[in-house]
């Protein structure tokens, strides 16, 4: 199958396409210079986990427990998930 080419829209998709075909040595760096302090960062920011729908039955007053607190309940209980599974992880490891 052969790959079709694109039509930059913009001058900075231009400027990535040039800076894409250039060989690293040769990019100017100067005015993005390397990050050595990461104290300040976060972990996780920007990561968003892939998402299934499922279908599960979970005990009334567990789900009620939940949906008390108001929206975002399914979020409430995946971290609830996520913790129990770090644990176990934690404990097996």
């Amino acid at each position: 199958m052969k790959k079709k080419s694109r039509k930059p829209a913009s001058n900075l998709e231009k400027e990535l396409d040039a800076l894409d075909t250039m060989p690293e040595k040769d990019i100017d760096l100067s005015d993005a210079p390397e990050v050595t302090d990461w104290s300040g960062a976060e972990r996780g920011k920007f990561y968003r986990p892939v998402k299934e729908q499922v279908t599960l039955r979970l005990d009334a007053d567990v789900l009620h427990w939940f949906k008390q607190s108001g929206r975002g309940y399914q979020t409430r209980i995946n971290a609830a998930l996520r913790r129990f599974v770090e644990d176990d992880e934690r404990k097996a490891g």
